[in-house]
């Protein structure tokens, strides 16, 4: 399986992750994340292999985040409500997310990527 780049064209951060992944000659399919957020089935997985706490998937400084006052819901949800909802919308899903060969990175922080996607 190659991997998967889950971005926002409008996005900085997500365009020097693009870059980055282009530049080190990485073969990677390309996704809208507002037009098709990974399903509650692929996020499960990501969460899974990537070993952090659930809320770091979610975009806490998106707008969509504030509207929703999640910040005092997630709380108090279920990870199965939790999941569902960054399905649902992702525009909620902190970007970009990269996922492939059993490894996932959330955001990008050059030297984390080197680490995980580097040759």
């Amino acid at each position: 399986m190659g991997l998967i780049y889950y971005g926002y064209p409008k996005c900085g951060t997500c365009r020097k992750a693009k870059k980055w992944l282009e530049m080190n000659n990485l073969d990677f399919q390309e996704v809208n994340i507002a037009e098709a957020p990974p399903s509650e089935e692929e996020l499960g997985k990501m969460i899974a292999a990537s070993g952090l706490e659930l809320k770091k998937f979610f975009n806490v400084s998106g707008l969509k985040y504030r509207e929703l006052n999640l910040k005092d819901k997630l709380p108090t949800m279920t990870d199965e409500e939790k999941i569902s909802l960054l399905s649902s919308d992702g525009m909620l899903i902190k970007r970009p997310l990269v996922f492939g060969d059993g490894k996932v990175t959330v955001g990008f922080k050059e030297d984390e990527f080197d680490k995980v996607w580097g040759n």
